[in-house]
């Protein structure tokens, strides 16, 4: 009983924020930025050139880029399936299944983007993949007959209702904002060390710190030897316990 009657206060928010004109121009800002970043990286793939070019082939992320750039069909592949969902994105009737395409797609990129520390997509993929799942709740009213839900309502998609309110919601967009900070604070203080992208941005990091040394060596582990992050990372903590002075 109570659960029924959460699904329905559920429901009750949702139908206010579709009847919304702020969270109607937010999920049409949010579809227009994913489709612009997959169109243009997507573009790159089907042109057959090598995404994020100018990076290292022995950085971490650079490595993993080279090898997939040397993939053939499959590399064309992702780039195609990126512009299609990109263009769905921006079609009305077909921007659900743009956002279903979209998502394991985006998800890949961030899991990627931070197992190797990659700063060009280490707050852009959360946020993207943030993004994308709005939309999808946005379009809920359709979505909800693909879910395992027991009880739904006979009509498949809401009316567009005549006019939109235009009370500004405070909350959600002090969340959105709160959502962004996270993202940035803790690209930027989340770990101790970055490979970053080039070797001299990753010993800056260090310059003047008491890991100095170490953190010396860690960068040119990553991109001098073209060491895995994992072992590059266990030297650097390697170096630190050789370099604490013994009591």
């Amino acid at each position: 009983m109570k659960a029924s009657s959460l699904s329905k206060k559920l429901e009750a928010y949702y139908f206010t924020i579709k009847q919304n004109r702020w969270h109607w121009l937010f999920q049409l800002f949010c579809r227009i930025l994913l489709a612009y970043a997959f169109i243009v990286a997507g573009m790159v793939k089907i042109l057959g050139e090598r995404f994020a070019s100018g990076l290292s082939v022995i950085h971490p992320m650079g490595a993993y880029l080279e090898a997939l750039h040397h993939t053939g069909y499959y590399y064309t592949f992702i780039g195609y399936a990126q512009v299609t969902a990109g263009v769905l994105l921006l079609i009305p009737s077909t921007v659900l299944m743009g956002a279903l395409l979209y998502l394991p797609i985006i998800v890949n990129i961030w899991i990627l983007s931070y197992a190797v520390r990659f700063v060009g997509s280490y707050v852009t993929s959360p946020l993207m993949v943030l993004a994308n799942l709005y939309i999808l709740a946005w379009h809920y009213d359709k979505l909800r007959y693909i879910l395992p839900f027991n009880r739904y309502s006979k009509e498949v998609s809401l009316a567009k209702p005549d006019k939109y309110s235009l009370k500004f919601p405070y909350l959600f967009a002090g969340g959105v904002l709160a959502i962004m900070v996270f993202f940035v604070l803790f690209s930027q203080f989340g770990h101790e060390v970055m490979p970053q992208n080039s070797l001299e941005s990753c010993q800056k990091q260090f310059v003047g710190t008491e890991n100095e040394a170490a953190g010396f060596t860690f960068c040119e582990c990553i991109h001098v030897q073209g060491g895995s992050l994992d072992d590059c990372l266990e030297g650097f903590e390697n170096s630190k316990l050789n370099s604490t002075p013994s009591i």
